[in-house]
Parts: C-alpha cells; sequence; structure tokens
C-alpha cells in the first residue's frame, strides 16, 4: 500500500515538473499583453513622452518665429531741468510787434518774452502697436531644422526604452515563472520527504528501522521547507518587481498558466543592429551637429527685419488728429567684427562632427559585438538546457532504482536521500536552464532590434 501511495507520488512528481516548464509560447498572448501593457504604463516611459511632447512644442515654438509678431507699446514720460535750448522768440518779434503797434496806433501785438526749452519732455506719453516681420533670417530656418532634429532624437531615445523596457518585462516574467515552477519541484520534493518520514516512522514502530534514520528524515523534511520558504519569496519579490514594471500594485496577480509539454525555442537571430535606435540617436545628433555648423557659417550673413508702428503721442494726454501718426521701417543688422566669437564657433562646430563620427563608429562596433555576444549565449544556453534535460532523465532513472531498492532493503536511507536530492536539483536545474534560454532569447531580441513595436 505504501509502494503504491509512493508511485502515485513519484506520478505527481513528474506531471509537476511537466507543468513546470515553459517557453517562449508559453502564455504567448498573455505576455504580449502584459508587454502592451508595460509600453502604456509604465513609468518612466510616461516621463519621456513628456520629454518628446515638450520636444514637439520647442518645434512649435521655433515656427512661430516666420509669423508677425504684434506687440503694444507705451510710454510716458515727464521731466524738469537739466539741459535747455535758449530760443528767442521776444528779441526776434518785440521789434516788429512796436512797429506794428505805432502804424496801427494800438497794442493789437503784445511783447512776448524769449523761451527756454528743456529736453526732458513734460508729461509726455507714446503708445503704439508694433508689429514686426523677420524677412531675412538664416538663424529662424536653421533654428527651425534643428528642433525638427530634437523632436526625432527624443523619438529615439523613447522607442531605446521601450525596447529596453520590453527586455526587462520578458525577463520578469520569465522570472515569475521560473520561481513558481520551483516552487512546485519543492513542494513534490517535499511530498516525498514527508511520505518518506512516515515510513520510517512506521518501520520503527515495527522494530525494522532505527531512530536514526527518523531523525535524519525530519532533518532532511526541515531544510525541504526552508528551500520551500525561500522559493515562495522569490515568488513574491518577482511578481512585485514585474508589477513595478507594469505600474500596478505590487502584490497584484500575475497569470503564468501554462501546460505545454513541448518546449520550442527560437532559434531565428536575425536582425540588424543598424536598427538599433541607438544608432539612430547619434546620426540625428550629427545632422544637429552639422545644422548648428551651417548656422555658424551662415551668420555672417545680414539678418533684415521690418516693422510698422500705429500709435498716437502729445502731452497731457491729449488724443487727436494731431497726435495719432504711423511709421514703416526697415532694420539692417550685419556683423563685421565679433572678436572672432563666430570663427572660433565654426571649428567647434567641425570639432564636435569629428568627435560625434567617432563615437558613431565605436558605438556601432559596441553594438555588433553586444548582438553577438547574446547570439553566442543564446546558442550555449540551448545546449546547456539539452544537456539538463539528459541530466534529468538519468537523475530520475537513478532515483526510480534506489527508491525500489531502498524499499527491498537493499539501499541506505542516505543513498535515498542523496538520489532525492539529485533529482529535485535536476529539476531545478532544467527549470533554471529554460529560463537562461529564454532570457537569452530576450536578449538577443532587444540587441537586433528585431521586436516590432505594430504588434
Amino acid at each position: 500500500m505504501e509502494i503504491n501511495s509512493l508511485k502515485t507520488n513519484m506520478k505527481a512528481v513528474k506531471w509537476g515538473m511537466l507543468l513546470a516548464i515553459f517557453s517562449g509560447a508559453v502564455n504567448a498572448q498573455s505576455l504580449e499583453d502584459y508587454v502592451q501593457e508595460g509600453l502604456k504604463s509604465n513609468l518612466v516611459l510616461q516621463q519621456k513622452n513628456v520629454s518628446l511632447q515638450q520636444a514637439q512644442q520647442s518645434l512649435q515654438i521655433a515656427k512661430s518665429y516666420f509669423l508677425p509678431s504684434v506687440n503694444v507699446l507705451a510710454d510716458y514720460t515727464s521731466g524738469e531741468g537739466g539741459r535747455n535750448i535758449a530760443i528767442p522768440v521776444g528779441d526776434l518779434l518785440n521789434p516788429v510787434y512796436t512797429s506794428l503797434n505805432q502804424m496801427t496806433q494800438s497794442d493789437a501785438f503784445p511783447q512776448v518774452e524769449n523761451v527756454k526749452q528743456n529736453f526732458f519732455p513734460k508729461d509726455f506719453y507714446d503708445a503704439r502697436i508694433r508689429t514686426s516681420v523677420p524677412l531675412i533670417n538664416t538663424d529662424l530656418y536653421i533654428n527651425r531644422t534643428i528642433q525638427s532634429q530634437q523632436v526625432m532624437l527624443k523619438q529615439y531615445d523613447l522607442d531605446a526604452y521601450k525596447r529596453q523596457l520590453v527586455l526587462d518585462i520578458k525577463t520578469a516574467y520569465y522570472n515569475q515563472v521560473a520561481a513558481e515552477a520551483a516552487v512546485k519541484i519543492y513542494e513534490s520534493a517535499l511530498t516525498l520527504v514527508q511520505k518518506n518520514v512516515e515510513i520510517n516512522e512506521s518501520l520503527l514502530r515495527n522494530g525494522k528501522s532505527l531512530p536514526a534514520n527518523v531523525l535524519r528524515s525530519k532533518s532532511e523534511l526541515e531544510r525541504v521547507n526552508a528551500e520551500l520558504n525561500s522559493a515562495r519569496n522569490q515568488v513574491r519579490n518577482a511578481r512585485q518587481y514585474f508589477n513595478f514594471l507594469l505600474n500596478r500594485e505590487l502584490d497584484h496577480d500575475v497569470n503564468t498558466t501554462s501546460s505545454l509539454e513541448n518546449i520550442p525555442f527560437a532559434t531565428d537571430t536575425s536582425g540588424l543592429v543598424n536598427n538599433r535606435e541607438e544608432v539612430q540617436m547619434i546620426k540625428t545628433q550629427q545632422d544637429i551637429n552639422e545644422s548648428s555648423l551651417r548656422m555658424s557659417q551662415l551668420g555672417r550673413l545680414p539678418k533684415v527685419n521690418a516693422f510698422l508702428d500705429l500709435g498716437t503721442q502729445a502731452s497731457a494726454w491729449k488724443y487727436n488728429h494731431d497726435s495719432r501718426y504711423y511709421l514703416v521701417g526697415v532694420q539692417l543688422s550685419f556683423p563685421i567684427f565679433q572678436g572672432f566669437r563666430n570663427s572660433i564657433t565654426i571649428r567647434q562646430n567641425k570639432l564636435e562632427i569629428e568627435k560625434t563620427a567617432q563615437h558613431l563608429n565605436n558605438t556601432n562596433r559596441q553594438l555588433e559585438l553586444a548582438a553577438t555576444l547574446a547570439k553566442n549565449q543564446l546558442q550555449t544556453t540551448i545546449q546547456n538546457y539539452q544537456a539538463a534535460q539528459e541530466q534529468l532523465k538519468s537523475a530520475q532513472s537513478y532515483f526510480h532504482l534506489i527508491e525500489k531498492g531502498y524499499k527491498e532493503g537493499v539501499n541506505s536511507l542516505i543513498e535515498f536521500l542523496d538520489a532525492r536530492n539529485q533529482f529535485t536539483n535536476s529539476q531545478l536545474q532544467r527549470n533554471l536552464r529554460q529560463l537562461e534560454v529564454l532570457t537569452a532569447q530576450a536578449r538577443v531580441e532587444r540587441e537586433t532590434a528585431s521586436y516590432s513595436f505594430e504588434n
């Protein structure tokens, strides 16, 4: 009866091991849903989206400089004292007025005094609406181009983080599944150890075993219990980190149900390093540097602006036909000498372009190396997984033989526990190796930029 019970438990271990197996296709739809959820809700991604929107607004500001600007300007000034100018109105007119009075025998022409006019205006206001528009300004055109390139730079930065986030989400998901599989393995092992304790206690009661065997079995039971507790803690940690990436409550449930017995691994490692957003970011930065150089080179050209003022000006807040005016003008700015600043800036721009080109070349080499190493790692993990499968088969067969011999009294308790430990460790190794394969696949997908955001 006890032997049949052990065989039943062994079958449960076998099926538990199969259920613990997972792959890139395990619950693929659910995993893809999680990826899409993370791409929508991740906090860092939301911050980078804000940065992209800021760059787009900066582009709109750059475009707005081509439109006319209209401003209301108003001045009020009033002062006394200071310099003045003497106007001899009385000296000029009084002799004439005297002669006229004598000729007309009247006082129709009174005497006037000389005038002193201060330079400061007295109670004077000037209110106007100024409309200005740039006619010739190369800086505005190039600045618009630079801001457009900045938008592209932010977009590539956003996409680069998206790819890293996809890798992190998939890795966290695989860790979650692996941790749950480890719990199942330890639970199955715990069932075997508990049964072994019961058998040894039964044998001891019947005088067919030693107390040392019972104590050794119980010690093994406590050890497996401790490992099971650690595995359950790993599940909690993996789930909380996964939910953190998705910006959810840390203890939110994660659907990792799977029941596949076959383990298909993707061997397609195609993908171009040139598709990496990091490369596109450096190329865009190179374009920005070239635009800055062109701006500096065209800085020697004149800049022409036109303006129109419609306003009124008078003293004592008078407003009438005489106070109203309009003023049209064109302004020309032409740099002649600025302490060689522009020439130095041009040399700096050229050096920056050269540095960016070197950075691009180095980054290409680094990314190619990273992609190659990731592909090599994937091949290695697949080989290790296949070896772990064979090891598990051998450990399982060995455990069956030792378990049978232990029941027949041929093998000792130590041999039985050692075989059981090998079997459990082989299950854990297979679980770990499969986790390594899936993580390596996700790494290759990241390094080759093969994940499509149009999924």
